[in-house]
């Protein structure tokens, strides 16, 4: 049986594209180790996440994993930081 309290992840990001009418492209950065040299090293990556709040590039947002709503978009905008 599948538990209903399942825990999704969450990331805070940049809007980078808030070009399309219900999604938005979110950049989040993060810092990681480089495995062999130790150096820490930013690395960052690109999510589509839906939101029905309009949102303009430069946004902070917090971003939560959700089921495939389209080809691109997993990811649900939850709450606006700035």
């Amino acid at each position: 049986m599948v538990s209903q309290n399942k825990i999704r992840k969450r990331f805070t990001g940049t809007v980078v594209s808030a070009k399309m009418t219900k999604a938005v492209v979110v950049e989040v950065l993060r810092s990681v180790p480089h495995p062999k040299y130790k150096k820490v090293v930013k690395m960052k990556k690109r999510f589509y996440a839906r939101t029905e709040d309009p949102l303009k590039e430069g946004d902070i947002v917090v971003i939560e994993e959700s089921r495939p709503l389209s080809k691109l978009i997993r990811w649900m905008v939850v709450e606006k930081k700035s």
